[in-house]
């Protein structure tokens, strides 16, 4: 046995308006939740059980996922009551492993979309006789993350805040969101309390004298955590720059799913995704865009870059770029609003009410 925990219970607040409905990592990208795609590529490594640690909007996950056995492998449920911290949800799900105390338990990050070699990173963990192996990535800006430096035998030095000058940038690898653990070790993170695996748990054990080693892959990797990142990962998907067995199609320049209606000259491209019984009229052009089940787009309307929540109707001739639409929000005709512009669930925007504009709605 092969045992992870993805910790999923992050409300996802920079994804507003599209959490408001679902929990971040059970949006759809490409066709199937941010979960899925996770699950589907653990299994490829191996894995064979898995832990979900959840919290907002919990049984949304037990609802689509069951017992895991439709998706290969078996599932369990831990709820957090209270905000933990990163490594307080690691510990809260200690009831429900399995694994023995020198044990490897793979931790995923719910949020991350990575082209890691998932065995690769547990055979290094093996190999090393770690304690704990991290997933690390190189990033040509690394000021927004955390750093962490490793010597010539990969055997992580330090972990770094998020640098503010030159001089504390000593590395460009950064803390990539996967981990593999002796389990033992999970044991020992306090419990009932938040804790942040990488401010306390991981200088701990440095401090401790444990074996940390970083693995650097330095395949596909993004954070799914803001609209223009949730739209981008979708279509590295849809185009297979980003790899996942559970993408429902072929790859290519568009992926049409089961239902939806698609007229004969509405053009799609640029890794747009189309969803359930979703309807693009005649003449329209959907470009690098995530359709949500059940949302309309009528003639001539031109969308770029952009996210159609369920059930939204986009009016005719209206220019969209950079949008973010809620569930069951409706666009009236000849409206253009360009980047950065959310619109909130069930909002009205009557036709040819905006013009040229980037103010929120």
């Amino acid at each position: 046995m092969l045992e992870a925990v993805m910790l999923v219970g992050g409300k996802g607040t920079r994804l507003r308006p599209l959490t408001i409905s679902a929990p971040k990592p059970m949006l759809p990208v490409a066709g199937v939740p941010v979960t899925e795609h996770q699950i589907a590529r653990a299994r490829e490594a191996g894995v064979t059980r898995i832990v979900l640690g959840t919290s907002y909007r919990a049984e949304v996950f037990a609802e689509y996922f069951g017992d895991g056995e439709g998706f290969g492998v078996e599932l369990k449920y831990v709820v957090e009551k209270v905000p933990l911290g990163t490594g307080g949800a690691i510990r809260n799900v200690v009831s429900a492993l399995e694994s023995g105390p020198d044990d490897p338990v793979i931790i995923f990050n719910g949020d991350v979309l990575a082209g890691l070699d998932i065995a690769a990173l547990v055979q290094a963990w093996r190999d090393a006789n770690a304690d704990v192996a991290l997933y690390l990535t190189r990033v040509e800006d690394p000021r927004a993350f955390g750093l962490v430096p490793t010597d010539s035998s990969g055997n992580v030095t330090a972990f770094l805040e998020k640098p503010q000058t030159p001089e504390e940038i000593v590395t460009d690898q950064i803390n990539a969101g996967c981990y593999v653990f002796r389990r033992s070790l999970i044991d020992q993170i306090p419990a009932d309390r938040p804790v942040s695996v990488e401010r306390e748990t991981f200088p701990q054990l440095l401090e401790a004298g444990a074996k940390v080693i970083g693995f650097v892959d330095d395949g596909y990797w993004l954070d799914l955590g803001t609209p223009l990142a949730f739209v981008q990962g979708s279509k590295d998907l849809v185009r297979g720059i980003a790899p996942s067995p559970a993408v429902p199609g072929e790859i290519g320049e568009s992926l049409t799913l089961p239902g939806a209606q698609v007229a004969a000259d509405a053009t799609l491209a640029g890794g747009t995704v189309i969803g359930r019984d979703a309807r693009v009229a005649a003449g329209a052009q959907v470009t690098g865009t995530v359709v949500f089940d059940g949302a309309q787009i009528a003639e001539d309307a031109v969308i770029t870059d952009s996210v159609i929540g369920k059930g939204a109707v986009i009016g005719q001739r209206t220019i969209l770029t950079g949008v973010v639409v809620g569930d069951g929000a409706n666009i009236g005709s000849d409206n253009e609003l360009l980047e950065g512009v959310r619109v909130f669930p069930s909002a009205v925007i009557p036709a040819d009410a905006i013009r040229n504009s980037s103010d929120q709605s």
